[in-house]
C-alpha cells in the first residue's frame, strides 16, 4: 500500500504530508481545491511526463516523495532485481524533483533511475483511472487495447511474440515496397547514386586529411613569424658570446671546483647536463630551420584542397569520416538497385516464408483473444446487473480478414478489429457502444471493465478520479459499492462527488484551498466521524447543512457500515 506522501511547491500545493490508510480513501472538496492536483503529483511519482509548469511559483523545484510498502510476492520486486536495486524490509521510497527549468531527477530506495525506468516500477504499484479514459469507450480503435489487459499475462506474451514477428516482417515488406517504385524513380535513383559515388570516390579522402592539410595551412601562412623567430631563437643560443657560450664558461669553472666542495658537484654536474640538453636542442633547431622553405605554390595546392573537401562536406556530410561513411552506404544501396529484379526476389521468398510465420502468431493471438472477448462480455454483463443496468446487453465484436497473405490485412495489434457494441434496452438492436451510452453509462461500462482487468490484480494502490461523472440515485450507491469491493484486493483511492461513495470511505481527506500572504496553497484534512457527517451533508445539499441533510447523511453513513460489515 502507499503509506506516506510528501509533496512540496507542486502547482498551488505549497507542502502537504499525508498519510494514507489500506482500504478506501476518499479525496472530497470544492471544485478547483486541488484534489486532481494530488493525483497528477502521485501520477508524476510514477512516470508521469512533467514540465517546468508544474512547479508552484517562486519556487526553484517541485518535489514529490512517497513510501509504498509491498509483499515479498509484489511483481514489482522482479523489476526493481533488474534495475539492481535493494528493497530492504519491502520498503518502495520514491523522490522525484522537477526543476524550474524542467528538468527531472528520479531516484528510487535513493538510486538514480531513468524517467522510463521508474514508469516500469510505478505502473507496477499504481493505476491510475481518470476522467480522460472515459474518451477511450468513445473511440474504438481503443477497444483493442482495453481488451488485451483483460486478457492478462497470457495474452499478453502472445501479442509479444507476434509484435516482434510483425516489427520483422515490416522492414522487409518495406524494403520490398522501396525497390518498387516506378522505373523513372529507380533510374534517377541510380544516376543520382553513381553520381555522387563517382565525385567522393575520385576526391580520394582519407581520415585526417583535412586536419593535417589545416596544420600544413596555418605553418605556411605564419611561415616568416615562424622563420624568423626559430632564427632569433638559435642566435641566442648558439651564436657568439651567446647562451651557450657564457653557460659553457659556468661549466668549465665549475668541474674546476667540484672536487673541493661536495656541495658544488651535483651543481655542476645539473648544468652540465643542461648544457648538452640545450645544445642538442640547438642543433635540432639549426637542421628544422634549414629544412624550413616558403613554398606557396603548396599553399595554393593546400586551399584549393581544402575547398574541394569543403564542397563535398556540404553535401554529404559535417566530417570527411561522415562523407566516407555515406559513401559506404550509397554503394551498398546502389548495388542492391543495380541488382533490383535479383534483390526483389529474394526479398519476396523471404517475405512469403515470414508471412506464413506471422500468420500462425497472429492466429493464435486472435483466438486466444476471442475466448477473452468472450469472458470479458459475461463479466461486464455480470457487473453491469451490479451496476442497474440489469437490460443492459455488452458484446465485444472481432472482426479479421477471410484471407491473410497480403502483408496490409496485419496490423501491429494483430488481424482483428475489436469494437464494444451495446443494447441499453430489451428487443434494441446491439449497437457500437460510442453512439448510443450516455455519459452516467460510460461511467458504469468503464467501472466494470475495470473491476475485472486481470492486470490490477497484485497493484498496490488503484486510483479513480471522478469516475463517477453523470450518475446518481441508487446507481451511484451501486458504484460506491462496486469501488469498495475492489478495495478489497487493493488499495483504492477516489476522488469523488457522490456523497454514496464518501460514505463508504474507511478513510475520507477532505481538500480546501487557503489564502495567505496573497498565495493560495492547497490543504489537506483527515475528516472524523462528525465531520465527515458535516462534509457528506455539503455533497448532498450544496448549501448549509439542516437537521433533514445532516439526518440524511447520518442514514448514508450507517447504511455504508451496514454494507461493509
Amino acid at each position: 500500500m502507499l503509506i506516506e506522501c510528501r509533496v512540496e511547491n507542486f502547482a498551488i500545493i505549497e507542502k502537504l504530508n499525508i498519510s494514507f490508510e489500506q482500504g478506501l480513501t476518499v479525496f472530497t472538496g470544492e471544485t478547483g481545491a486541488g484534489k486532481s492536483i494530488i493525483i497528477d503529483a502521485i501520477s508524476l511519482l510514477i512516470g508521469g511526463r512533467g514540465s517546468a509548469e508544474y512547479v508552484r511559483h517562486g519556487a526553484k523545484k517541485a518535489e514529490i516523495e512517497a513510501l509504498f510498502e509491498i509483499n515479498d510476492t509484489h511483481p514489482a520486486l522482479s523489476a526493481l532485481e533488474d534495475l539492481g536495486i535493494e528493497c530492504p524490509d519491502q520498503m518502495i521510497v520514491i523522490r522525484r524533483q522537477i526543476s524550474e527549468t524542467g528538468k527531472s531527477v528520479c531516484r528510487i530506495n535513493g538510486k538514480l533511475v531513468t524517467l522510463s525506468h521508474l514508469k516500469e516500477v510505478g505502473q507496477k504499484l499504481v493505476d491510475i483511472h481518470g476522467q480522460h479514459e472515459h474518451q477511450e469507450l468513445m473511440h474504438p480503435e481503443k477497444h483493442i487495447g482495453l481488451l488485451d489487459r483483460f486478457g492478462g499475462e497470457q495474452l499478453q506474451k502472445l501479442k509479444k511474440q507476434y509484435q516482434d514477428c510483425y516489427t520483422e516482417t515490416q522492414h522487409i515488406y518495406k524494403q520490398i515496397q522501396k525497390l518498387n517504385k516506378n522505373e523513372q524513380q529507380l533510374a534517377q535513383r541510380i544516376d543520382l547514386l553513381k553520381y555522387q559515388i563517382k565525385e567522393i570516390t575520385e576526391a580520394n579522402l582519407k581520415d585526417n586529411e583535412e586536419e593535417e592539410l589545416l596544420e600544413e595551412r596555418k605553418q605556411l601562412v605564419n611561415f616568416e613569424k615562424l622563420y624568423q623567430s626559430m632564427q632569433i631563437s638559435y642566435e641566442a643560443l648558439y651564436g657568439e658570446n651567446k647562451g651557450l657560450d657564457f653557460i659553457r664558461q659556468a661549466v668549465n669553472h665549475l668541474e674546476s671546483i667540484q672536487e673541493l666542495d661536495a656541495n658544488i658537484k651535483a651543481i655542476s654536474n645539473a648544468v652540465s647536463n643542461s648544457f648538452y640538453i640545450l645544445e642538442e636542442n640547438a642543433f635540432a633547431l639549426r637542421e628544422h630551420l634549414e629544412q624550413l622553405e616558403y613554398q606557396p605554390e603548396r599553399l595554393n595546392m593546400i586551399e584549393t584542397r581544402l575547398s574541394e573537401i569543403g564542397l563535398l562536406k556540404k553535401k554529404y556530410g559535417q566530417t570527411v569520416k561522415d562523407i566516407l561513411e555515406y559513401l559506404k552506404s550509397i554503394e551498398k544501396e546502389y548495388q542492391d538497385l543495380s541488382n533490383h529484379d535479383q534483390t526483389i526476389g529474394e526479398l519476396e521468398k523471404k517475405l512469403a516464408k515470414q508471412l506464413d510465420i506471422l500468420k500462425d502468431k497472429a492466429t493464435k493471438l486472435s483466438l486466444k483473444r476471442r475466448r477473452i472477448a468472450a469472458d470479458l462480455s459475461k463479466a461486464i454483463n455480470r457487473e453491469l446487473k451490479d451496476l442497474h443496468m440489469g437490460k443492459a446487453v455488452f458484446e465485444v465484436k472481432i472482426t479479421t480478414p477471410d484471407q491473410l497473405d497480403d502483408f496490409n490485412f496485419y496490423h501491429i495489434q494483430g488481424i482483428d478489429e475489436v469494437e464494444f457494441l451495446i443494447s441499453t434496452n430489451p428487443g434494441e438492436p446491439l449497437k457500437a457502444l460510442a453512439k448510443i451510452a450516455s455519459g452516467g453509462e460510460m461511467s458504469r461500462i468503464m467501472l466494470a471493465i475495470k473491476s475485472n482487468f486481470k492486470s490490477l490484480v497484485g497493484l498496490t494502490s488503484i486510483i479513480f478520479d471522478e469516475v463517477d461523472t453523470g450518475v446518481s440515485g441508487r446507481v451511484a450507491q451501486a458504484m460506491a459499492e462496486k469501488i469498495y469491493q475492489l478495495s478489497h484486493a487493493s488499495q483504492v483511492f477516489c476522488i469523488t462527488h457522490l456523497p454514496q461513495v464518501a460514505a463508504m470511505a474507511d478513510q475520507h481527506l477532505y481538500i480546501s484551498k487557503e489564502v495567505s500572504n496573497k498565495r493560495t496553497a492547497t490543504k489537506v484534512k483527515t475528516l472524523d466521524d462528525k465531520e465527515k457527517i458535516a462534509e457528506i451533508g455539503r455533497m448532498i445539499s450544496g448549501v448549509e447543512m439542516t437537521d433533514l441533510t445532516k439526518k440524511h447523511a447520518e442514514e448514508l453513513l450507517k447504511l455504508a457500515k451496514e454494507i461493509k460489515s
